[in-house]
């Protein structure tokens, strides 16, 4: 037996042995991001009594559901929830008003019934650092993911996770603790081994992992010293582990470096190393000004051709409009206008979509499901909030399922299953 043969065998041996220790399954029941309209899911609400011991997380400062300390600008439309929690605070016809927690199982039940009844593709996990750094943030953060798997297994919706690195700081501090959680994740939740029809998100038959927050001058770290290189080099090609699709989130004029973008050519080698680009763009654009519609057309056209040209693929960021007035109020010592970037009833979100999807994107990505504190929840709000010195945004009178409604139809329309049209579509009940 020549010296050549057993040295090809060997390598076909050592081959074999890496594949077969590959933790993911071969593809899922959704092989590729494209032709899907995916949401951002933060997951974070807590309440009083929930069993999760945080008290009343994200809905208000220092734990109190009072006039003086709310954080949401909008308020959610609890009538369908299996478990809901009283606050200090009334509706005008003196009724207490209620919040539900994402603690409860029966919560994110609902939220992926709601995704399969109105056609919303799926989500994106945030799981941000600061809850993956140690062993307990991690068993914390896996309640909600353990609850959104099952989930979206039962109503067939596709689901991913997205890391934010809000929360990483730049003292000694690198990537290293996302390369222990994907290791928990595949080995304990068994996120991406779950055979051929499993739910989680794929992109081109690759598991599909997002990472949040890379070149935004706000951040408490620079790019070159956390690892980032490394994380993404593991991502894609360590032989257990990797094998995945990287999807990055960066700064809308990620393109020429500036304006929001940190003015630094090694944010633009580190894209080349991923997948897909998605540039977040909440509060880059408003339909205060005029042509803002075709504004937003011509940057995402720019945005495909500079990703094409950088073998990348590109998901646009579509929000329904902006508001932090509460948050400001509390956590900025400000007070930024209620209802910031308008909705106008769903023409702000309606003209964003079709301009991204008439510009040639082939995917799209809503922020957010359910984020109330920023006022960009797609999910169901009430038109009826509850009273005090606070001030909340509701749906402008338009049904709480209305972006809902709307995500859904635009997702129709990116699959080709209903015509293309700039007009928003209307209801006939």
């Amino acid at each position: 037996m020549s010296k050549k043969f057993l040295l090809v065998l060997f390598a076909m041996l050592i081959g074999g042995v890496a594949t077969a220790q590959t933790r993911h399954s071969k593809t899922s029941a959704f092989p590729n991001y494209e032709g899907l309209v995916m949401a951002g899911y933060q997951g974070w609400f807590r309440a009083e009594g929930d069993g999760a011991n945080e008290g009343w997380g994200h809905y208000a400062m220092y734990g109190k559901v009072d006039s003086s300390h709310i954080h949401t600008d909008l308020w959610p439309d609890v009538s369908e929830y299996e478990k809901t929690y009283p606050t200090q605070i009334k509706h005008a016809d003196g009724s207490v008003a209620k919040l539900f927690s994402s603690w409860d199982k029966s919560t994110t039940l609902l939220h992926f019934k709601w995704m399969k009844e109105y056609g919303v593709d799926g989500v994106f996990m945030q799981r941000f650092f600061g809850g993956v750094r140690t062993p307990e943030g991690r068993r914390q953060s896996n309640v909600i993911l353990k609850n959104a798997l099952e989930a979206s297994r039962i109503n067939n919706r596709a689901i991913a996770v997205m890391y934010d690195l809000s929360g990483l700081k730049d003292k000694g501090e690198d990537c290293s603790a996302i390369i222990d959680d994907w290791k928990q994740l595949v080995d304990s939740l068994k996120i991406t081994s779950g055979g051929d029809k499993q739910t989680y998100l794929y992109h081109h038959n690759k598991p599909l992992v997002a990472i949040w927050g890379l070149g935004f001058p706000d951040r408490g770290y620079n790019i070159r010293n956390i690892g980032i290189d490394r994380l993404i080099d593991f991502l894609k090609n360590d032989p257990v582990y990797g094998g995945c699709a990287v999807m990055l989130g960066v700064p809308t004029y990620f393109r020429d470096l500036n304006v929001d973008c940190l003015p630094d050519p090694y944010l633009h080698d580190i894209m080349k190393k991923a997948d897909i680009i998605l540039p977040w763009m909440v509060q880059r654009f408003t339909p205060l000004l005029q042509a803002e519609g075709e504004r937003y057309a011509v940057h995402v056209k720019a945005d495909i051709a500079w990703c094409t040209k950088n073998k990348l693929d590109y998901v646009p960021c579509i929000s329904p409009g902006f508001s932090w007035y509460n948050l400001g109020k509390v956590e900025f010592n400000g007070l930024p206008p209620l209802g910031q970037i308008p909705r106008q009833k769903g023409r702000f979100y309606w003209d964003q979509m079709s301009n991204a999807i008439g510009s040639g994107a082939k995917m799209i990505y809503v922020a957010m499901f359910d984020e109330m504190d920023e006022g960009t929840a797609i999910f169901k709000c009430t038109n009826n909030p509850p009273v005090g010195t606070f001030k909340l945004l509701d749906y402008e009178g338009m049904p709480s399922d209305h972006y809902l409604w709307l995500t859904g139809k635009a997702g129709a329309m990116l699959k080709k299953q209903i015509p293309f049209t700039k007009t928003i579509p209307q209801r006939n009940n």
